[in-house]
């Protein structure tokens, strides 16, 4: 009667949670993502020294006093890498954020509006995307100036187009079917039709393509603070800790352990968006059911 129970909780258990989420990569990747969220959110309850105290020996190894050794300026590494975590994942989330909102909201009025709406946003997105991201991103810091808010006001700059492109597309397909012109001859205005049948349906792509971002946005923010073009000292940010690792060659440490944890971040939300991909995408979700069964 015991292994009954216990069998009918663990089916119940699995009915609850996508077969997707419980893939090895899906879980993989809410475990690493969830505890950089809580690094960053517990913050100085982790950190165990000053990230900005001087005051260790310079260009220690890893030890078992200091497990990331120590800086050129002799600041415990292991502490200014978590602290990094409240500089670089909050700011790739919200540059994430304000890529959706602002994308999504005009590639809504481009694909439902049509005409000189789709026209002025769409000839918007191919000058932004003619040029190479970074590059772009580079003279936009660059002539803001070197600072995190600047970065990520830079990294916006190159970011929207993409889920302005995706959303247009989205919308263009979806306008002409039929629900949507029968709730329109129903009476139906342009905004309540675009609020009750157009963004339920773009939204679970918008999510798949704004979680996979996650990851760019890291990389992106970390490259502008690598470069200069960020993060100012003595800011614990982790790609100005690699940059500032290059001129320290024989201290490994120093360049390794916080381009890990860029690595870790990266591949934590590229894992959670292919588990979303999965879960939203009907036939993909047949497809790990019949192997489930199986």
């Amino acid at each position: 009667m015991t292994g009954v129970d216990s069998g009918g909780l663990r089916a119940r258990f699995r009915t609850r949670i996508p077969r997707a989420w419980r893939t090895p990569l899906g879980i993989t990747g809410a475990v690493v993502a969830t505890l950089w969220i809580l690094i960053a959110v517990l913050g100085p309850l982790l950190w165990p020294h000053d990230p900005l105290g001087q005051d260790f020996p310079r260009l220690q190894a890893p030890s078992g006093a200091h497990w990331f050794g120590t800086d050129e300026l002799g600041r415990d590494v292991l502490s200014r890498v978590l602290a990094g975590a409240r500089v670089t994942v909050p700011l790739a989330l919200l540059l994430v954020g304000l890529s959706v909102v602002i994308g999504g909201i005009l590639g809504l009025a481009a694909g439902f509006f049509g005409r000189w709406v789709d026209e002025t946003v769409m000839r918007l997105t191919d000058l932004v995307m003619a040029f190479p991201t970074v590059i772009l991103a580079m003279v936009v810091a660059a002539s803001l100036g070197a600072s995190l808010v600047n970065a990520v006001l830079a990294a916006l700059v190159v970011s929207w187009p993409a889920y302005a492109r995706v959303t247009r597309g989205l919308v263009v397909g979806i306008r002409g079917a039929e629900y949507v012109l029968a709730d329109r001859l129903l009476g139906f205005s342009a905004m309540r039709s675009l609020r009750l049948d157009i963004v339920p349906m773009v939204t679970g792509p918008v999510l798949i393509l704004a979680s996979l971002d996650i990851g760019t946005a890291t990389l992106l923010l970390s490259g502008l603070s690598f470069l200069g073009l960020g993060a100012k000292p003595p800011t614990a940010e982790w790609g100005s800790m690699v940059g500032t690792a290059i001129a320290h060659f024989d201290a490994w440490w120093m360049g390794v352990f916080p381009g890990l944890a860029i690595l870790t971040v990266v591949m934590a939300f590229n894992f959670l968006g292919d588990a979303l991909r999965d879960a939203l995408d009907p036939h993909t979700a047949g497809v790990l059911g019949q192997a489930e069964t199986r």
